[in-house]
């Protein structure tokens, strides 16, 4: 468990950018010759503003220690910000995080919720872009991507 705790403690002093990464969780395990960290139990994340939560997270990291690829299962809940400054809040049933990239990919049930435009994405992948303020989503195979705009009411008298 000593081994554990060192990995944990480099691993998380280790920032992708100048802003803390911070993953709380009830168990970790860690390889690291294959560079793969696995959190679970009511899983945490927080990196500046954005926040990820799940049952389960598998972080891929580089030879540097260096995170590369986040893999969030069950329960998957979000608030992340872009670039832009557009915050977005939601759920779905898995998550990918591309850190490098900044990118989040979301599937099954996806609920993506542009909280200051009042937009919101219901679909069974949903893809953010966060540097460039993108989102992408596919529906199923028999149910079609949802977009919701909330309209207020002066723009509904037009």
């Amino acid at each position: 468990m000593n081994k554990c705790l060192i990995i944990l403690i480099i691993f998380l002093t280790i920032s992708l950018t100048a802003s803390e990464l911070k993953i709380k969780a009830s168990q970790f395990n860690a390889d690291e010759n294959k560079g793969i960290s696995i959190f679970q139990g009511n899983v945490n994340i927080k990196k500046g503003s954005d926040e990820l939560n799940a049952t389960k997270v598998t972080v891929f990291t580089n030879k540097k220690h260096q995170p590369t690829k986040f893999i969030a299962v069950g329960n998957v809940s979000f608030y992340i910000m872009t670039k832009q400054g557009a915050i977005y809040r939601g759920k779905a049933e898995r998550a990918i995080y591309m850190p490098l990239i900044k990118e989040y990919h979301f599937f099954k049930n996806v609920h993506l919720t542009q909280v200051d435009e009042k937009k919101e994405i219901i679909g069974e992948e949903v893809v953010l872009k966060t540097t460039e303020g993108k989102a992408y989503a596919k529906g199923a195979t028999k149910e079609p991507v949802i977009m919701i705009f909330k309209m207020s009411s002066q723009e509904e008298q037009k």
